[in-house]
């Protein structure tokens, strides 16, 4: 039977110990969070795998901004997959999207396929497509395991009905992550509504960048 299960959003190393510490199941590392997380630099990806059991993925993301990438910037995330990959790492988030909102299928499709046989997981570029039912299609075909979402609001408990109505429509095909103001003061209003999955959470309660242990703990109590 499939039970809930917690993914932390590290943006330093000190983070990824505390999560690991405090009982997080994995880690998505990245760095500038005032950008809201781009690709890890690789001293950075390689000093956390060395100390880290659980799983970790990382974040393929040149820069802040939107989702629709220039041809460099793309050739960029590909390079960085590649060199990731060989770092012992267990899988990777990205999304790219076209100018009009609709999923980038053939971008997304390559990246996946570079990444194989890794897992990978459509970030909160999914906040930010046009049509809701037609992007989870087109995700799941493009082959990610995992969205991770807000359900297009600003946070989790403004986007509770699109996160429990993709779900739904996501059946088995592939897992809905909800994230993005997560915290354990909400968590468990989600709870009431979606089925078993993956939580993602910074953690961070302090105005730093660097995960709150207790905050950790108090989330893994709910799951």
């Amino acid at each position: 039977m499939k039970k809930n299960q917690l993914e932390i959003a590290c943006f330093n190393y000190e983070s990824a110990l505390i999560a690991q510490e405090s009982g997080a199941d994995r880690i998505e590392l990245c760095e500038n969070m005032q950008l809201g997380g781009t690709t890890p630099n690789a001293v950075l990806v390689v000093k956390v795998r060395e100390k880290l059991s659980i799983k970790m993925h990382v974040i393929i993301r040149p820069r802040g901004g939107d989702f629709v990438y220039t041809d460099e910037e793309f050739v960029e995330m590909k390079q960085d997959i590649k060199h990731l990959k060989k770092l012992g790492v267990d899988g990777f988030v990205f999304g790219i999207l076209n100018p009009d909102g609709s999923v980038n299928k053939k971008q997304n499709k390559e990246l996946v396929n570079l990444a194989s046989p890794l897992s990978c997981t459509f970030h909160r570029a999914f906040d930010h497509v046009n049509a809701i039912e037609q992007s989870l299609e087109d995700v799941i075909d493009c082959g990610f395991s995992t969205i991770l979402t807000s359900g297009r609001g600003k946070n989790v408990e403004e986007g509770i009905d699109d996160l429990e109505m993709i779900q739904k429509l996501a059946k088995d095909r592939i897992e809905i992550m909800p994230g993005g103001g997560l915290r354990s003061s909400n968590i468990k209003l989600l709870q009431e509504k979606l089925e078993p999955t993956f939580y993602h959470s910074s953690a961070i309660t302090d105005g730093t960048e660097t995960a709150n242990p207790e905050e950790i703990k108090e989330l893994r109590n709910f799951l």
